[in-house]
C-alpha cells in the first residue's frame, strides 16, 4: 500500500510539473484586445477614467468632478478616503443594479458581514429588497395578457 501509494503521489507530482510547464511555454498575449490597444493603455498620457461615467480623469484629484465617484490612484491606501470607497461599494448593493452571480451575492453578504458585524442584517434586508425590485419581477414582464 504505501508504495502504491508514492508511485501515485509521484505520478501527481511529473503530470503537475509537466503542466506547468507547459503553461509557462505558452506565448503572452494581451488578450483579449490587440497590442495597439495594450499600448494606449500602457502609454502614461493616455489618462485614467472614472469607473462610473467614463469621463477621462485629467486631473490629480480624489473624486471625479462629474459623478463624485472616488478616482484618485491611491485612494485604497488612504485611511480617510479609503471609507468613500468601501461606501460606493455597499451602497451599490442596495441602490444600484448588479450583476446577480453567485459570487457578486457572496461577496456583499460577506463584506457587509465584516463592516458592519451585528448590523449586517439590516443590509441584508436592504440587499434584498434592491435584488427583489431589479431581478424579481424580471419575468412577469414577459408574461403577455391574454
Amino acid at each position: 500500500m504505501t508504495i502504491e501509494t508514492l508511485v501515485n503521489y509521484g505520478i501527481l507530482a511529473g503530470a503537475g510539473y509537466g503542466l506547468t510547464r507547459w503553461i509557462k511555454s505558452g506565448e503572452n498575449t494581451p488578450d483579449p484586445w490587440g497590442p495597439e490597444i495594450d499600448q494606449r493603455i500602457r502609454d502614461l498620457q493616455t489618462p485614467a477614467l472614472c469607473h462610473r461615467c467614463l469621463i477621462p480623469q485629467e486631473h490629480d484629484a480624489w473624486f471625479c468632478p462629474e459623478c463624485g465617484s472616488a478616482v484618485g490612484p491611491y485612494n485604497n491606501y488612504m485611511p480617510f478616503v479609503v471609507v468613500f470607497s468601501q461606501g460606493e461599494v455597499l451602497r451599490a448593493g442596495v441602490n444600484d443594479r448588479f450583476r446577480p452571480s453567485f459570487l457578486i451575492v457572496c461577496g456583499f453578504v460577506v463584506y457587509a458581514l465584516t463592516q458592519y458585524a451585528v448590523f449586517a442584517p439590516i443590509y441584508w434586508y436592504f440587499m434584498y429588497q434592491n435584488f427583489r425590485r431589479n431581478f424579481g419581477d424580471a419575468g412577469s414582464e414577459n408574461v403577455q395578457e391574454t
